[in-house]
């Protein structure tokens, strides 16, 4: 199914502020919170995929390549990996500053809508640069790539401990990871909770750390990763893949993977946009009398005829030969400029015939309105 649009969801305009995606992200959760909706599938699905549209949205480099590219921009995972790859506490762990920082429905409802208060620690994403070849971004390709990260420490499984021991549950939040306060206001008696001061809201601290790790849960390592990289990307776009990054530090969620992408230098074409350009050389005689020739495309070669008389400069179109929209809106064109070779070293006898030939008046400039020049044609090409 396809997704929704991210400014559908949120109902805001493309032009909306910061502060207005915030919100209306605001808005959508509170109204679509499951401890509002019990037992409806649809009020959470809604609340899953009112996040991943604010986590969109909501940074302004991914908001960039929305609006650029689309889904499509975001990679293969979208937003979050589909809002299915939410939970309820990796939501507001993310966007906790939303509410001001504390879990909207403890405040509002006296703290029963979050069963556990310890943080999850998201790990750093993770940047690489994918170089592409123009074949490979006309057909879009799947690239495995070694990366160095940080990766869940083997010894102590990520947890930053000891197995079988180490832990021991905070004293001051009990465990929970958060500390609460109640406080009489105008409406009555309101409870708000905080990250626990001293766990960092993990609910437990490390008595016995793992020595591999230093107690972080995380060591240097290396990955191999599969990215499918769809068809018509361009240099400097970036495409994101969740929880492909860096580990979280004991156990917490890995952050994201972003993919730079690069163009190599083809040795034929030159792109624009989605179209491509190919400079093909004539000898006199072919542009004078006519000829087919063969071209180079991204997927082989193709005939192309050339008629009598063709000037230099002169452009032909093979529709559909380019690159294909990146978000699904058809296919650019092969554009062939065709060049007269000129020889540089004439034999005595090529010198005479060419002597003869300067005398006819046929072979006297004559350009008409018909002939476009240079500039007129490309503006033809890319209005």
């Amino acid at each position: 199914m396809a997704k929704r649009d991210y400014y559908e969801i949120l109902g805001v305009s493309k032009g909306a502020s910061t502060e207005e995606i915030k919100k209306a992200y605001r808005k959508n959760a509170l109204e679509f919170h499951p401890d509002r909706n019990p037992d409806n599938k649809q009020a959470e699905e809604k609340f899953k995929e009112s996040a991943e549209a604010y986590e969109v949205l909501g940074d302004a480099e991914k908001r960039k390549r929305y609006d650029q590219f689309g889904h499509a921009g975001l990679g293969n995972n979208g937003g979050h990996g589909g809002h299915g790859g939410f939970d309820m506490s990796d939501i507001f762990e993310r966007f906790g500053d939303v509410f001001g920082g504390e879990h909207p429905f403890e405040s509002f409802f006296g703290g029963g809508g979050r069963k556990s208060g310890k943080r999850v620690h998201k790990g750093s994403n993770l940047r690489i640069k994918v170089r592409l070849t123009l074949e490979e971004i006309a057909t879009g390709v799947e690239k495995k790539i070694k990366v160095s990260k940080y990766v869940s420490c083997e010894k102590c499984s990520g947890m930053g401990a000891n197995k079988g021991s180490g832990f021991t549950s905070c004293s001051t939040c009990k465990g929970s990871g958060q500390v609460t306060r109640t406080q009489q206001t105008i409406l009555g008696y309101m409870q708000t909770a905080s990250t626990c001061p001293a766990c960092g809201g993990e609910g437990q601290v490390i008595t016995d750390k793992c020595k591999s790790c230093n107690g972080d849960g995380i060591t240097r390592g290396e990955d191999v990763i599969s990215i499918n990289i769809p068809a018509g990307v361009a240099e400097g776009m970036q495409l994101s893949m969740n929880g492909k990054g860096n580990a979280g530090p004991r156990g917490g969620i890995p952050g994201d993977l972003i993919i730079a992408i690069e163009e190599a230098e083809h040795d034929h074409f030159k792109r624009e946009g989605n179209n491509i350009f190919y400079e093909h050389y004539l000898n006199f005689a072919d542009a004078a009398l006519g000829t087919s020739v063969e071209v180079p495309t991204l997927d082989g070669k193709a005939k192309v005829k050339i008629d009598a008389g063709t000037q230099p400069g002169k452009i032909l179109r093979l529709k559909g030969k380019g690159i294909p929209d990146v978000n699904g809106y058809g296919k650019g064109d092969l554009l062939i400029s065709v060049n007269i070779w000129s020889p540089q070293h004439l034999s005595s006898e090529e010198r005479k015939i060419l002597e003869k030939f300067r005398e006819s008046a046929n072979f006297q400039p004559h350009p008409n309105k018909k002939d476009k020049g240079f500039f007129d044609r490309m503006k033809e090409y890319f209005e």
